[in-house]
């Protein structure tokens, strides 16, 4: 959240980078690696390895394209998970050791990656990119990915669980899913200099908690902001920020997301009773369906 001259010269590259992908190539590793987990794991077939399942796409799906070889995968996704758990406010001192031996392994794993044909090497691959910086910010792609991408995942089945008409028209769903049902509910930015917001006089260094949530669900923004529409005419959302904090990799979670639902539609999911016994991953600023 530091706009500061490091931020100014990386942020670039990064967004650079993820504009650069090749969306076709995304959306065929996102259909490989969930053909690959369902035949794996079979989460069609018992709910209660659905979010086993969203969580370990993500991070498989991400990862390959970092440049990770098919067999180091599933370490990555547990790596990924154990990292993610370190960082919230509530993990323990256990989740917190689990958590550091979890980023040496990803630092390790992003050096090793820098000389590939993936997104590490793509990152490194532009002028004046400090490698470590970009090592870092590779294994962010990862981090930052994981719970948010396995959230939008979730509750597109849950959508998809009250609206069956709408099981042939997946992307537009996970578009309207990004407002009406967010993964990422809100964040945090931090007051640059004295002034008002919102008619409140704020010092220099406060924090506000944005609600995007509940700015996705702001009348003005949205009419009939409560209903969920597919066919909504120019939908603004919040979710992923707006302005210079709007996050470069919507596109990216989208993509992933629609390949991850349609390769559990195909392979026969059983949308009954998938909301009845669904609850919520404890999370400030997530809502991440736990399935079964």
């Amino acid at each position: 959240m530091n706009d500061g001259p490091v931020h100014r010269t990386v942020k670039p590259v990064v967004v650079a980078t993820l504009e650069e992908l090749d969306i076709a190539r995304v959306s065929t590793v996102s259909r490989e690696r969930a053909r690959a987990l369902i035949d794996d794991t079979a989460p069609h077939t018992d709910a209660s390895r659905l979010t086993d399942f969203a969580f370990r796409f993500t991070a498989e799906v991400v990862a390959s394209l970092l440049g990770a070889a098919p067999e180091t995968l599933p370490s990555i996704a547990r790596w990924t998970d154990d990292f993610v758990r370190c960082l919230a406010p509530s993990s323990s001192a256990a989740e917190l050791e689990r958590g550091k031996a979890a980023a040496a392994h990803l630092l390790d794993l992003g050096r090793s990656l820098q000389s590939g044909g993936g997104l590490v090497a793509a990152l490194n691959g532009h002028a004046h990119a400090d490698t470590d910086v970009m090592v870092a910010n590779a294994i962010g792609f990862l981090s930052q990915s994981y719970e948010a991408t396995a959230g939008l995942i979730g509750n597109t089945l849950l959508a998809l669980a009250q609206h069956a008409d709408l099981r042939r028209a997946v992307p537009a769903v996970v578009r309207e899913v990004v407002r009406h049902d967010p993964p990422v509910q809100n964040t945090r930015r931090f007051v640059a200099q004295d002034g008002r917001v919102a008619g409140v006089e704020m010092k220099a260094g406060d924090a506000i908690l944005v609600v995007l949530a509940a700015a996705n669900r702001d009348p003005e923004a949205n009419p009939e902001p409560a209903e969920f529409d597919v066919m909504r005419a120019a939908p603004r959302v919040f979710t992923f920020s707006v302005g210079p904090h709007a996050c470069p990799g919507t596109t990216l979670a989208t993509t992933i997301a629609v390949a991850g639902v349609q390769a559990l539609i195909t392979a026969g999911l059983v949308f009954d009773g998938l909301a009845e016994t669904v609850r919520y991953r404890p999370s400030v600023n997530t809502r991440v369906p736990l399935f079964g």
